[in-house]
């Protein structure tokens, strides 16, 4: 048995805890899997190195309306693959050597699994083969999520672990496979499902979507999903209020047994990806054991300075959290350290303005209240809807249909929420994020500031300059 200050399970945001003000402690790190966590290995970052090429793929499409013909002719994907990844695990490797090198003397990197046994006690069955049991004074629980793949027939029995094939993916190996399939399944109607969609339709693969919903991203405001889901539906195969009964193989490819509006049938394709979203590794650390209590999503619950409910314990990111976002356990991690670092000053997780994004075609980013929320909440708002084609920049762009949503408050005119879908959406926000951080009027950040003709921009300066003026001075 082993003793630590502290043990950091997992090398996403957690590897960011360890720092200068912390070199005085003894620390142990538990990975289990790849250093850098989903975002580097399988998330936020391969995926938008696909999605970057996607959108130049595209561009063979979107350039018809303005009077530019080309043609995609080519996707060298084993190519792209390896640009990829040779530097995705690069950075992997190094991150590992790094914390297991001279550099970082007070940290000791387990590879294996971990198990708590109790209250601050976790055994450790190593990669290599052998066990270590390590106690610590504190804990930080930063082991995320795992792809959901639902008990279907042919695919995932109750139970059992999903293992990848050839033909049966998620979004942890569909970024590796040999070659651009022909022909592509996919199963779920979230933001993971939507950008591999965009990124495998603009590299010519026929997609199918297969949603057991009305409509894509749901989650989001309507208007959006609604939009999202007409424009998805012009560009490639979606079926909606569609399940998936089971799961056949047949020769180099599956064969999908549906039951929808169109009634019993099947649908054949060379792979199937399945994106219906990821649970957290609560319950592979097996924290009830520790005194750490989950909701009933599997989420280790966290007050605001994200202590977990038993002493010395906290936890950051997916494992913990509603918003599965790279930033979000950034933010997170931070507060942790600093709550490390200072335990009689703590600080508290501002989880007010959390945006998101999905990079996908057309892209998308939000923040704050949906109108639907509004209503359901009995939020007073007031709201205007910019399109992309009444600025300068959309209207170059021969832009159909897209638009911001923003909702304020009447009487203050601060911001409630913001909903954009289109071109640069993820950047296009963030002035709104930063109004609504910082308690700034819409009319105020509208009328306080220049704004560049013809950026993109204009189409936040246009929509806040809607909003009726607010009713208190």
């Amino acid at each position: 048995m082993q003793h630590f200050d502290l043990v950091i399970i997992g090398t996403g945001s957690g590897n960011s805890i360890p720092s200068p003000e912390l070199e005085h402690l003894n620390i142990a790190i538990v990975e289990d899997n790849l250093f850098g966590g989903t975002c580097l290995n399988v998330g936020c970052i391969p995926t938008k190195m696909f999605v970057h090429p996607a959108e130049l793929a595209d561009a063979t499409r979107q350039g018809r309306a303005l009077g530019v013909e080309s043609e995609l002719t080519a996707v060298d994907w084993p190519g792209m693959r390896e640009r990829i990844f040779s530097r995705i695990d690069a950075i992997e490797a190094g991150g590992r050597a790094y914390r297991q090198g001279p550099e970082c003397p007070n940290v000791s990197v387990f590879s294996g699994h971990g198990r708590f046994t109790g209250p601050r006690q976790l055994r450790v069955s190593l990669h290599d083969g052998g066990t270590e049991v390590l106690t610590a004074d504190r804990f930080v629980l930063a082991a995320g999520s795992r792809a959901v793949v639902p008990p279907i027939d042919g695919l995932c029995e109750p139970g059992e672990t999903f293992h990848a094939t050839d033909t049966l993916h998620t979004s942890d190996t569909i970024m590796r496979i040999a070659e651009l399939p022909k022909s592509i399944a996919i199963l779920g109607g979230g933001f993971v499902a939507a950008e591999f969609a965009h990124i495998f339709a603009s590299f010519g693969t026929q997609v199918t979507q297969i949603v057991r919903g009305p409509g894509l991203l749901r989650h989001l405001d309507s208007d959006v999903s609604e939009l999202f889901t007409q424009q998805a539906a012009a560009r490639y195969e979606l079926l909606l209020e569609t399940r998936l009964t089971h799961v056949a193989a047949d020769g180099a490819g599956v064969v999908l047994g549906l039951e929808g509006p169109r009634g019993t049938e099947s649908v054949t394709a060379e792979l199937l990806l399945v994106a219906t979203g990821r649970q957290p590794n609560s319950d592979t650390l097996n924290v009830a054991a520790a005194g750490i209590e989950v909701d009933s999503q599997g989420r280790v619950l966290v007050d605001e300075f994200q202590r977990t409910t038993a002493e010395g314990v906290f936890a950051l990111g997916d494992i913990s959290s509603a918003h599965q976002l790279k930033h979000v356990a950034n933010y997170e991690a931070r507060v942790v350290q600093h709550n490390l670092i200072h335990p009689a000053a703590m600080m508290g997780a501002d989880r007010r303005f959390i945006p998101a994004a999905v990079f996908s075609e057309p892209q998308i980013a939000s923040v704050g209240l949906t109108e639907d929320e509004a209503v359901s909440q009995g939020v007073p708002y007031v709201a205007k809807t910019q399109l992309y084609a009444d600025i300068a920049a959309g209207w170059a762009r021969e832009d159909a249909g897209h638009f911001l949503k923003v909702l304020a408050d009447p009487a203050t005119g601060k911001l409630l929420g913001a909903h954009v879908i289109g071109p640069d959406a993820a950047t296009v926000i963030q002035p709104l994020i930063h109004a609504m951080s910082f308690g700034q009027r819409a009319h105020d950040v509208a009328r306080g500031q220049y704004w560049i003709h013809p950026a993109l921009s204009e189409l936040v300066e246009n929509a806040l300059l809607g909003l009726p003026a607010p009713t208190e001075p």
